[in-house]
């Protein structure tokens, strides 16, 4: 069989096994829960400030979505590893890869399913592109990009991990800590002065800054750098190492 043809074969195995399991379902379960639990507290406080929270706190529940289903991945990552699927693969005809990238195209398919969501429910509670088509676009194109960056590293604490639980554990604290201390749910002024710094410039909050921008219109490429920074810096170190995890024998 070719490679695209194991990738493809892969690909469907993975797929059904979300559907089978409920991932799919949770995908789009997921971001409401996300859009309740961080509009409702705090709409009327930002209100009284005169922001508009609807806009202002979409992008940090599209990101929260966008983590969800890195946490999916390890743990689809942990599971074929303890389970053996990893070792029967490099005993059988499969070239090298080709089950990472088939996890990463399901991954794919689970963070689109969810950005899609996401949006939906964020229309409802008032979320509006104003920027344009082709903001919109660049909205969804970087909020993929952090998905499968964030995708391929859950991949790889998976697989290094072994364990689904602990890689849940691994990944749901550090999301949790940097989602509530970033830029995503308040202005960075709001925050202790002596905490700005951190708050500012930790990735959750430059890709908060940026995708809100995206969104009305306002964005610059001086505005964006840093969250591209981010991203291409991430996905430059994590991209090798996951490979190298996923291809050696173990």
């Amino acid at each position: 069989m070719s490679v695209t043809g194991q990738w493809l074969a892969l690909t469907t195995r993975n797929l059904r096994r979300m559907w089978t399991t409920g991932q799919l379902f949770i995908a789009v379960l997921a971001p409401a829960i996300f859009t309740v639990g961080f509009y409702l507290p705090l709409r009327f406080v930002m209100s009284f400030q005169g922001v508009d929270y609807a806009q202002f706190v979409m992008p940090i529940i599209v990101l929260q979505a966008m983590a969800f289903t890195a946490i999916s991945a390890a743990g689809k990552a942990a599971q074929e590893a303890v389970n053996g699927m990893n070792a029967r693969f490099q005993t059988m005809p499969v070239f090298a890869g080709v089950p990472l990238a088939s996890r990463m195209s399901a991954s794919f398919v689970h963070c689109t399913i969810s950005l899609i969501a996401a949006l939906v429910y964020g229309h409802i509670i008032g979320f509006r592109f104003t920027g344009g088509l082709a903001n919109s676009l660049l909205f969804v194109a970087m909020s993929l990009a952090i998905a499968m960056t964030l995708s391929l590293g859950g991949d790889l604490i998976g697989t290094l991990t072994r364990s689904p639980e602990r890689t849940s554990q691994a990944l749901t604290v550090p999301q949790l800590i940097l989602g509530m201390f970033s830029a995503g749910f308040v202005p960075v002024a709001q925050f202790p002065e002596w905490s700005q710094w951190f708050v500012r410039n930790q990735p959750i909050s430059q890709f908060s800054i940026s995708m809100r921008a995206i969104a009305d219109g306002t964005v610059t490429l001086h505005l964006m750098t840093p969250a591209i920074l981010w991203c291409v810096g991430l996905f430059v170190v994590i991209t090798p190492i996951t490979v190298w995890a996923n291809v050696r024998r173990k």
